[in-house]
């Protein structure tokens, strides 16, 4: 028994040790060979109970093949209901800028009233100023309109320059850069300005500012080169105006000729100035010999998109005389007349609307002109 227990001693710490070291290989001793049987049958059992084992460890490790940071599915985590989060507030469209918020939409109150800006002259093409109320007229078609609001003020303006820096350019950009420093001495101190230049396509080199000096310092680096896109710069000014905050809004243009490089036509233009609310000005410097058809027809081109807007074209032969010309259109924008008046039939069918201004002079006065918008558009549904 005791040479069993001693073999049997043997082959139990030899069987951990190959357990522990993975190794299944049997030993041979010739000398136990008559134990071999019931050893082996021992020897089996534990390896059996050692394979066992070892599967269970195993089987983990070999069912995790991928790195825990990867694992896709999570418990589900179902907090207690005292230590739910409150929903956040949903955000409310209507909150006004104050912070307060409104649960109706806001009011809007449509007065209809459209608002003519006037501007009287006398033969000698001076302003005429110091008339009444009374000495106008006004028509939308044929119904004589009445006058609601009548204003002769200098209310602060919006103003857009737009200035032709093309090629044809060099002789006149020095007088036409006085022009502007000109046109601005007489702007009130809280009008409003911004600028656009404009060769082969017009480009904003000033937002609207209170600062004239901003502008006059941009106007320094306008270069004359290449040819001219003078109707996209009228299409920018008009869109640009959509930003402005007072309600007088006028462009001034700057230029020499006709338009050959615009992407807009004539009749587009001529559209566009129709609906938007916006007076503009034009100083056209033109060579006596045009040779080329846009140059010819420059002065008729600017004369009819400012005659539709109650502004008005000025053309000169001299670049002497920018600078008393652009005095001139700054001081006639502040000193117009404003006629405000209700239609006595409002239909909103968004067509053209004509409007006629005359004249009720008092006795004594030589035959005076008229300039004011032509029309609008009434409103559509």
């Amino acid at each position: 028994m005791a040479r069993l227990r001693k073999h049997e001693g043997r082959w139990s710490s030899h069987l951990m040790a190959l357990v522990r070291s993975g190794c299944l290989v049997l030993p041979w001793d010739p000398a136990s060979a008559p134990l071999r049987k019931n050893t082996v049958n021992a020897m089996r059992l534990c390896l059996l109970l050692a394979f066992f084992a070892l599967a269970s460890l195993s089987v983990p490790a070999l069912g995790q093949t991928t790195d825990v940071n990867e694992v896709h599915i999570q418990p589900r985590e179902v907090p207690h209901a005292a230590e739910k989060a409150p929903d956040p507030p949903k955000p409310n469209p209507e909150t006004s800028t104050s912070g307060m918020t409104a649960h109706v939409r806001p009011l809007k109150v449509d007065v209809d009233l459209v608002l003519v800006p006037v501007t009287i002259t006398d033969p000698m093409n001076r302003l005429v100023t110091g008339l009444d109320k009374d000495n106008f007229q006004l028509f939308e078609g044929n119904a004589n309109q009445e006058i609601r609001t009548f204003s002769s003020e200098d209310a602060p303006v919006s103003l857009g320059v737009i200035f032709d820096s093309s090629g044809s350019m060099s002789s006149k950009m020095d007088r036409a850069k006085d022009a502007v420093i000109e046109f601005f001495k007489t702007a009130n101190p809280q009008d409003e300005f911004f600028m656009i230049t404009f060769s082969d396509e017009p480009e904003a080199v000033s937002d609207f500012t209170s600062s004239v000096d901003e502008i006059q310092n941009k106007l320094v680096f306008a270069v004359p080169r290449h040819r001219t896109a003078l109707l996209d710069a009228i299409y920018m000014g008009v869109s640009k105006m959509r930003q402005a905050k007072f309600a007088k809004k006028a462009l001034l243009i700057i230029s020499d000729g006709g338009d050959n490089h615009s992407r807009y036509t004539e009749n587009e233009i001529k559209s566009l100035v129709k609906e938007a609310d916006v007076m503009i000005y034009a100083i056209g410097i033109y060579d006596r010999y045009a040779s080329a058809a846009e140059e010819r027809l420059g002065p008729q081109l600017l004369s009819d998109i400012t005659e539709l807007t109650g502004g008005r074209a000025f053309t000169i032969d001299n670049p002497n005389d920018l600078g008393d010309v652009a005095t001139k259109i700054g001081v006639e924008l502040r000193n117009q007349y404003v006629l405000g008046y209700r239609p006595a039939k409002v239909v909103r069918d968004g067509k053209w609307r004509k409007i006629k201004v005359k004249l009720l002079p008092p006795k004594g006065l030589p035959p005076l002109r008229v300039y004011a918008r032509t029309g609008y558009y009434a409103p559509a549904e």
